[in-house]
């Protein structure tokens, strides 16, 4: 579920096709003050990230909101199990590892106590795609 304030800054986005700096301020002052309530959300923000461009304050502060939901908002905090490290490696690698969802996955790691390896998996994939991604150019 995703609440009413949440989906009014979705839609503006996809209306205007990119995000602000002031909606940025926007989404952690009024819309998600308290932070991502639900796994719906962080998907929802996630493929708005994939769909939209954005100002470099954007990238930032999507993962402080995703870091805060996945490691400090669930139980026990400092711990992502196995479930939630499969999803969240999951939803960061809908399209491919993208720069936003590489700086996600290592802050996550950056935080854990112990990490799942299907985070690792996610981070090692990326990091092989960016270095055929040098190769290529």
């Amino acid at each position: 579920m995703i609440n009413a304030k949440l989906r009014e800054f979705i839609e503006s986005v996809i209306d205007s096709k990119s995000i602000s700096a002031d909606d940025v301020k926007r989404l952690q002052r009024d819309v998600l003050a308290d932070g991502i309530a639900s796994k719906s959300e962080a998907e929802a923000l996630l493929a708005l990230d994939r769909s939209a461009e954005a100002d470099a304050t954007w990238g930032p502060a999507l993962t402080a909101l995703i870091v805060d939901f996945v490691v400090w908002g669930r139980r026990p905090t400092g711990t992502v199990d196995n479930d939630e490290a499969h999803w969240l490696a999951t939803a960061l690698d809908v399209v491919g590892p993208t720069g936003t969802a590489l700086a996600i996955a290592y802050a996550v790691l950056d935080e854990m106590r112990h990490v799942d390896a299907a985070l690792l998996d996610f981070i090692m994939r990326g990091r092989q795609q960016e270095r055929q991604q040098r190769i290529a150019a």
